[in-house]
Order: structure tokens, then sequence, then C-alpha cells
């Protein structure tokens, strides 16, 4: 048919229909991403990387508090980047050092494992070393047997590994289905064990202080380092090759804490000297040890979620703490494989199922993020009613329902907040009487999309709040702040959040696999689990009455804060940056795999004489081969100059 044109109208039919193409092919690509009732901002073609670009910019240059918390968080991940290992001989010689042993069998297969998966860090696995510490003052044997027993326990399932393959089970449920698949790709690494994996949200083992001390010290004297350690696991131990009947009389002694004060039992696992036990430290005592009094900022996030340091503040303000709905616990130090726990328990922590599933709730992707410029200047949160047993008279205690009313705007006219202003001299001061609810309504978009677990039913939220339309996981990209609190347990948007162009700030009590590699202030912003430093936190970064000129500074009924938006965009390309090193998929089954060699030494009769004991060189030519990536470079390139905060 283009016969019949002229060669200059066949060519603009061509363009027209190569035009027309390239138009389908974008309209087929943003129309996959989720359309609501507000202005769509197509994102910019750049997002589709996975680089992290400089940040261009210079820092504040005042003196609020947050300007040396970074700081000393920049510090300190200066000193662990530089501290790594970059090679097998050093790696076994820093774990020797740290440790006191050698590595287990298998180590030296699952460096190359890493390595070839690109591991950035192969020093950094503190959680698995401190969570099995314990069963070191325990016959092998004994673990075995409870293990075995554990499989068809109470809330608990499990995977077992014989002979390098998974042994088919039909029992069924999306966590142990999740474990099986993610345990058969190592499966050819490992020795025969039996992985007794909790079921529940809530973590399960809550052994008593004293116990515990006695447990560690017992681990301390076993510590060794024979010089012909053998480097394989013993085949064929009792409890892993039949289902013998003598595991039946063992009783893990399961109680149930649902719907009772946490705290009244978890103390006795907390140091007698900590404000848990001791009743006469004051609540203010407390909160210096891991916070500001200028603002309330966290200093110390591990504090922070520490029930033997918090726990007194928050018993009746956390609905795990006071309303759980499921809460089974056994006093006795069992090998139970959990996906978070409390600063009291001792389960053994493990990546999270969610995280090895392709879920939309909590899977982060790229192509439905924006760059930071493009992102409205708000902080989002949505979700439901979780954390925990509600009634019409204990619902306002309920940690989620708390924060949804501090971020309200309407329940917030005519209360108010203390934050940080900013004085004429440029020093900050708190201020008292702010009165939040112009801010919330400006810069916070909170709410439940679902009223759920409520006794008789949720009919008193009726008159509280509306709920609010459930947004796609991949709107919530849109916002600059990210804000992540606890539901029933941990939440599993975290790394998500970790790996998108956003600022994360996190207020928990759970531990995950994952604490120590992330720096509260450099890759996050830690907030206080009673949320009253949301809005000290919020002002600093967003700004208040910035247009105010600073001759106006000191009025008292008009704080000003100036806007550190450029701080904000560090932390969260810093994050970014940052969990694209270390918290990868890849990065989940690096630490599984390690975690399970641990765990197959600590089950194991010859457990003291067996691990790698060689000075790794014979790895020398291979970590020629597999360099390890470079140091991480600061994400900020200033426009002009060296200034640093």
């Amino acid at each position: 048919m283009l016969g019949q044109f002229t060669p200059s109208r066949r060519r603009f039919y061509l363009i027209l229909a190569c035009a027309a193409t390239v138009i389908c092919l974008l309209n087929l690509l943003f129309l996959t991403q989720t359309v609501d009732s507000t202005v769509i901002r197509l994102p910019k073609f750049g997002l589709f990387s996975t680089a992290t670009k400089p940040v261009s910019g210079q820092y504040a240059l005042d003196k609020h508090p947050i300007v040396n918390l970074m700081t000393e968080a920049n510090r300190q991940w200066v000193d662990y980047e530089n501290d790594r290992s970059t090679s097998f001989r050093q790696t076994v010689a820093k774990y020797r050092e740290t440790y006191g042993r050698h590595p287990p069998p298998g180590f030296k297969e699952w460096y190359m494992f890493a390595r070839k998966k690109n591991a950035h860090n192969v020093d950094d696995f503190r959680q698995i070393t401190g969570d099995l510490r314990p069963y070191w003052a325990v016959p092998p044997a004994l673990i075995r047997k409870m293990a075995a027993k554990l499989l068809h326990s109470d809330g608990m399932m499990g995977v077992q590994v014989r002979d390098k393959k998974v042994v088919h089970s039909e029992e069924e449920g999306w966590r142990v289905e999740t474990l099986r698949k993610s345990v058969k790709r190592l499966a050819p690494y490992l020795p025969d064990m039996d992985i007794a994996l909790n079921l529940h949200d809530q973590p399960r083992v809550m052994v008593s202080w004293n116990d515990t001390q006695e447990y560690l010290h017992a681990e301390v004297l076993s510590r060794t380092m024979p010089p012909d350690a053998q480097d394989q696991f013993t085949p064929n131990m009792k409890y892993l090759t039949t289902q013998e009947s003598d595991v039946e009389d063992f009783d893990p002694s399961w109680t149930s804490l649902a719907g009772k004060l946490y705290m009244d039992t978890a103390q006795d696992s907390c140091p007698p000297e900590s404000p848990a036990r001791n009743h006469n430290i004051t609540v203010e005592e407390a909160d210096n040890m891991y916070k500001l009094p200028s603002g309330g900022f966290v200093t110390n996030f591990t504090a922070s979620s520490d029930l033997c340091t918090v726990g007194p503040a928050l018993g009746k303000s956390h609905g795990f703490l006071f309303s759980a709905s499921s809460n089974l616990v056994t006093r006795k130090l069992v090998p139970v494989f959990s996906e978070c726990k409390v600063s009291v328990n001792n389960d053994i922590l493990f990546p999270a199922n969610m995280y090895f599933m392709d879920d939309k709730r909590y899977t982060y992707n790229s192509r439905h993020d924006y760059e930071w410029e493009d992102k409205e200047d708000n902080l989002i949160w949505r979700g439901v009613t979780s954390g925990g047993v509600q009634v019409a008279d204990n619902w306002q205690n309920m940690h989620r329902q708390r924060f949804v009313q501090l971020a309200n705007s309407t329940e917030m006219v005519n209360r108010t907040v203390s934050i940080l202003s900013e004085t004429s001299t440029n020093q900050y001061r708190n201020q008292t009487d702010f009165d939040p609810s112009k801010f919330a309504a400006d810069h916070f978009d909170v709410g439940f999309t679902e009223a759920f677990g409520c006794i008789p039913n949720c009919s008193f939220y009726d008159d509280v709040w509306a709920l609010k339309k459930p947004k796609d996981f991949s709107q919530t990209f849109k916002s600059k702040y990210l804000v992540d609190i606890d539901g029933h347990s941990f939440s599993g948007r975290w790394r998500a959040f970790q790996l998108s162009k956003s600022m994360g700030i996190k207020a928990t009590i759970f531990r995950e696999w994952h604490d120590s590699r992330l720096f509260a202030w450099r890759h996050f912003v830690p907030m206080d689990n009673r949320y009253d430093d949301l809005y000290s936190i919020m002002t600093y970064f967003v700004g208040l009455d910035s247009k105010k000129s600073s001759a106006n500074v000191s009025s008292i009924s008009e704080p000003y804060i100036p806007s550190h938006d450029f701080e904000a965009e560090v932390i969260a390309a810093q994050s970014r940056e940052w969990a694209q090193h270390a918290l990868r998929d890849e990065d989940l089954d690096i630490y599984l795999y390690l975690l399970l060699l641990e765990y197959g030494r600590i089950i194991d009769d010859n457990r003291d004489i067996i691990g790698y004991s060689g000075d790794g060189s014979e790895l020398d030519q291979f970590d020629e081969q597999h360099p390890f990536s470079p140091v991480i470079q600061d994400i900020v390139k200033p426009p002009s100059g060296d200034h640093e905060p």
C-alpha cells in the first residue's frame, strides 16, 4: 500500500508509525502503575536504574542536635566500613579473634558462595553468634531431641534436612513452605538437621536472666581452637536418623501470655539493675539512657527497643505488651527459629519468610519510585488496627491507634506538643506549646484502612475516625517520608523502605536479623515508641514557617525552623545505597546459609573438635579473582568546597 505514495510521503508515514509505537509503549509502561484520584506525576526515566546517584548540596550550618547525631552515625559507619575483611585469610582470622573458636565446618564453601554473590561484608553476622551462644551450654543430643519434638508442637512446624536434601512433608502453610524452598537451595551444603519453625507472629522463648547468664558463662568456658579440628560434620547422630519414640518425654511447657501484662513475666529476663527490675529508676532516668532531653531524639536505637529499659514506660502503651491476641512462650531454652523477637527473647532469628516471597505488599519495585525532587513533602502511613485485642476502654493505649491519633490534624486541634525551635542566635530550645494541627494537615497522610481484632466488634471506632481508602504499596513511594511502626509483631515493609528513594522513620520493640547492619541517623531516623518526638523530627526535616525572615524567629508563639530537606535526602540516598549492598535477596541466602552451618555445629556431638582450622591461604587465588566491592563513598557531592556537617 505504501507503494502508492511518493518517497517523501512514505517516509512521513513511517516516522508517524514509529512515533505512535513509542507512545503506545510509554502508555503501557506507566499504566502498569496504580492510579488514584490525586494528580499523577510521571516518574523520570532515571528511576528505573538501581544505582544511587550522588546528592548535590551541603548541610545546613546550624546547631540542631540532629547534626551531631548524623555526624556520630557517619563516624561509626566509616569505622565499620574500614574494618571489614577483604580476603578469606582476614575473614577466618577475625572470626577466631571475635568468637574464640574456629569457623564451623563448611565455612570455606560458605565464603566462596558469599563472594560469588558479591557479599560486601563477610564479618557482620553477630546476630547469629549472639542467638546461638546459650546453646553451647546444652548437650547437642538434647538440642536435637528438643528440635525433633518441637516440629509437632503447638504453633510450630519444621523443615528437615537429610542426606543433602529437604525431606518432603505434607505440612502446609505459607511460612513453612517458604522456608522449605529457601533451605532447599542450601541443602547440598548442610548437615542433617531439624529446623523448628515458629508459626506465630510473636516470639516464643523467654529464659530468665539468671539462667541465661549461666548459659553464657558456660559458652565462654567451652571456647577452644584445636589445631587438628575436622572440617566436617558428624553423620548418623541420634534423633536425626529415625523418629525415636523417646523424644516424647520432652515437654516445652508452653504458657499463654495473651491478654496479660507481658512485662510482669519479662522483667525476670532483665538485669537486676535495669529499670524493669529496679523500681527506684524513674521513667525520666530511663529516658536519659537512650534519648536526648532536647527534642526527645533517640541516641541509642538498640536501647530504645530494649524492654529492660523502656518496658516500664511502654508496658500499657504497646499492644504486644498488654493485649496480645496470641503469645505462647516457654521459659526453657529450646531451639525455636523465629522471624523476630524482643530483647528478652532467646529465639533464633532468621530472615523473615515474607522477604523471600514476591508479595507486592512488601516488595520494592524501582519502577514505582520517584526521584526525591518529585516526591511529595509529606509523611505517609496506612495500616489496619492490628497490634492486639481491642475493647472500648483500651484501644486508645494501643500503639498504632496512638500514632494515628497523634498524626491526625482534627484530633490535635487545641492540643500542644514539644518541638525544637530556632532562636535569633541560631540556637535551638524546647518549645512545649506548639499547636501541631496545621502542620499535621499539611504534611501527614496517616490513617487506618480497616478495623478488626475488636471485642465484641469494632463499632466503638465509628465516631472516632473515618477509615481511609487503601493505597497500593507502590503509591507509598510518592512521599518523601515513610514511617514504619509495629503491628502484631515486626513490620514486613521495612526492607522495601530501606531500598527506596524515600527516608525511613522507624519505631519498634522488635529485633530482626539485619539490625546490626543498619545505622540509625545514617540509614534511617529512629523514633521513640511513644512517638513523642514525631513532631520534633518532622519539623526539623520539613521546616516550619520557613518564609519568615530571621528577624521574626524570636517569636515564641510563631516558632521558626529552617527546612533540612537536603539532610533528609542524604539519609534516604545512604539508606538505598547500603540496602543495595546488604539487604539484597542474595544477602538473605548468605545469612541463612551461615546460620544453618553454625546451628549444624551446635547440634553436633563433636562440636568442640570440628571446624575450619586452616589459615585461609588456599583461597588466595580465588580472592584475586573475586575482589571485594570498594568502600562505599560519601553520597554527598558538595556544590563547592569540602564542607561537611
